[in-house]
């Protein structure tokens, strides 16, 4: 006796369905958080942060990742992984007062943007203490704006700083032409064309006031900080970011052979 072609319909339908869950199963990409570690690290002012690092403990060139106002760390979680797997020990961490939980961690204290830059500096010294000797930062919005700040001050020097849409003033922040003007290490300011805060001409201001080397590239996009990655000009970003980091902050194997 045949099968009913109803019934025939239905089983071919359950096959299909088997089938594109086996696909979709097996291609489902692993979490950027999967290979990091969460870690806690205290201020100079004695505020715990949460953070996350990614990447091989050997590494011995390193970046912090400052995020902007209002988001937190996991904003450059998928970014970190993709740097991570080029050989980077990556740092992200909350400013003090973002605690999005879960993967996203929990720092302590009350929010303060004039504080941002103590933030990162703790930030900066905690990777160093993983043994990484050539650490980089790259900060979004507030992030950006902490970035310039830290390395105007940091005693080590800082080789590499990438801001995105970083504003030369936030809350009671400001980058003054003389803290530019501390800045040795190589500067590359990035902005959307279209971004409503006027980052793009924020960049104009602050590339024309740092000394060199420095570069500034503005893109076609409305976006803003974090969210350039992911704008339709993402990719590029993410691209020019690399790129500068491998210009100016790898580390050569300098050893002698044989």
């Amino acid at each position: 006796m045949g099968v009913p072609a109803r019934l025939v319909s239905v089983l071919a339908s359950i096959l299909v369905l088997s089938a594109c869950s086996g696909v979709f199963s097996s291609t489902t990409e692993e979490s950027p958080v999967a290979a990091s570690t969460a870690i806690t690290f205290t201020t100079s002012d004695g505020v715990a942060l949460a953070g996350r690092l990614f990447g091989p403990t050997e590494a011995r060139a390193g970046v912090v990742l400052a995020h902007m106002l209002p988001a937190d760390q996991t904003s450059w979680y998928p970014f970190a992984q993709r740097l991570a797997q080029q050989g980077y020990r990556v740092l992200t961490f909350d400013f003090r007062g973002y605690c999005p939980g879960g993967d996203g961690g929990c720092s302590k204290g009350t929010k303060d943007v004039g504080a941002a830059n103590v933030d990162l500096q703790g930030a900066v010294d905690r990777l160093r203490e993983e043994g990484v000797q050539r650490v980089g930062i790259a900060g979004a919005s507030m992030g950006g704006t902490a970035a310039l700040l830290v390395a105007a001050t940091d005693p080590h020097g800082i080789p590499v700083v990438v801001t995105l849409s970083a504003p030369q003033s936030i809350g009671s922040l400001t980058v003054q032409p003389s803290a530019l003007a501390q800045i040795a290490g190589a500067k590359l300011y990035i902005a959307g064309l279209g971004d409503p805060s006027g980052a793009a001409a924020s960049a104009d201001t602050l590339a024309a006031q740092s000394p060199r080397p420095v570069r500034e590239e503005v893109v076609t996009s409305d976006a803003h900080g974090t969210d350039l990655l992911t704008s339709q000009q993402g990719e590029h970003v993410q691209e020019l970011i690399e790129q500068w980091l491998g210009q100016w902050l790898a580390v050569t194997d300098t050893s002698p052979s044989g």
